[in-house]
């Protein structure tokens, strides 16, 4: 793991890497709330009935409680197709490392062209001639660029992301992939090309990588178990290069870390790299190997987890005519809402695993969110503003945060 985890690695980059320092600070943002000194107000009394519909969720979608992590893969079986298996099969000739690598690959870019779609956009997956949208159309767009070869510059080899054809990679290329035309138009567009080109850049630049994105899982498969913290600081410091400028210490960059001036505090959230954390784990079973420590990352707060709270009420804006407006991903409100949110589904996962029997270590957040906050937060959004499903609070995102 040497080439991944500079030693000694500094201290403080240590702390805003660590899953607890993003539990730790967004505590200090409760706290500071429960004082009234915050846009929010916390209905306590609302809690059970989040609780409550989050456990009805869990059950609707998975009876018998066996229940995936939250991540990229899910969206993958869209139109009742398991594409993944299509792809094991395509790779089935390789060894168990090059396996592993498709599939790290593929994940990654897809990941990173997660970003929120905007209420309009729409993918017709030709595999099942169903039309999809938002994380579930972006999921099938970007997998079916990886199988026709779009990331890759070696034609005989097209299963696989490199750094040539990302640095080469257009907004013609993305439009073209993901169907989009003036009648069907996709939000941040130059932002996730942006991304894919920054991408290729570092994996060229960096000593974490030779030329694919998985090269920076490469360095753990050779030891008997790999920890999903070990997972996230990987990709934290071999991916932070990419995101857009923003605050960094001792030339580190730091990724989703924000400046929460009423408290002179840094609050760290790392949702696209968590996000794409629980991603990476499912390619570990390629090689044999166990992730462990899952439970330690934190829930995601982006604005389906956190529209679970604000819609069912447990959330209040002091200032109602702050929902007409538009809120930038550094402003107090939105960095309030995450932090919020963070705790909120801690307290959620624990009450939801003591009603279910569970352990933290075999239910973890990434279980929870799967089945029930994200999909509970998008129950709510579909009665409240069933037109959009669109977040309850507005966000300006440069898509690389939600």
């Amino acid at each position: 793991m040497s080439k991944i985890f500079p030693i000694p690695l500094p201290a403080e980059i240590e702390k805003f890497f660590n899953p607890k320092t993003v539990r730790d600070h967004s505590k200090k943002i409760w706290d500071y709330a429960l004082t009234g000194k915050t846009n929010f107000i916390i209905r306590e009394n609302k809690f059970y009935d989040v609780v409550a519909l989050v456990l009805e969720t869990t059950k609707e979608n998975y009876p018998d409680l066996n229940i995936p992590f939250h991540c990229r893969w899910n969206h993958f079986g869209g139109g009742g197709i398991d594409r993944t298996a299509i792809l094991k099969q395509k790779l089935s000739e390789k060894t168990k490392e090059q396996r592993a690598c498709a599939l790290w690959d593929l994940v990654i870019v897809s990941v990173l062209l997660d970003a929120g779609a905007g209420n309009v956009w729409k993918y017709k997956d030709q595999m099942a001639g169903k039309v999809s949208t938002r994380s579930e159309g972006l999921a099938l767009a970007s997998f079916d660029m990886f199988m026709n070869g779009a990331f890759s510059s070696d034609p005989s080899d097209p299963y696989k992301v490199d750094q040539d054809k990302l640095m080469a990679f257009s907004a013609d290329d993305l439009k073209k992939g993901f169907q989009v035309s003036d009648d069907n138009p996709l939000t941040g567009i130059e932002g996730r090309v942006h991304l894919l080109n920054k991408l290729g850049k570092t994996i060229r630049d960096s000593q974490y990588f030779t030329s694919r994105p998985s090269d920076l899982l490469m360095e753990t498969t050779d030891l008997p178990f790999v920890r999903a913290c070990d997972i996230l600081l990987a990709v934290l410091l071999g991916l932070g290069p990419i995101w857009p400028s923003r605050l960094s210490r001792g030339g580190y960059p730091l990724g989703d870390v924000w400046e929460y001036r009423p408290l002179d505090l840094l609050v760290p959230f790392h949702k696209l790299s968590q996000w794409l954390t629980y991603s990476l784990i499912a390619p570990y079973d390629e090689l044999g190997m166990k992730v462990t420590g899952v439970d330690q990352l934190t829930g995601l707060p982006e604005y389906r987890n956190g529209g679970l709270f604000v819609d069912s009420g447990m959330l209040e804006l002091r200032d109602p005519a702050l929902l007409e407006l538009e809120h930038s991903v550094d402003s107090e409100l939105i960095i309030e809402w995450r932090a919020l949110t963070i705790c909120l589904l801690d307290r959620v996962g624990d009450e939801v695993r003591k009603k279910l029997g569970k352990s933290s270590a075999d239910f973890p957040l990434a279980k929870v969110l799967e089945g029930g906050t994200w999909w509970a937060g998008r129950k709510l959004a579909s009665k409240l503003r069933p037109d959009t499903l669109s977040s309850p609070i507005k966000i300006i995102s440069d898509g690389t945060v939600f």
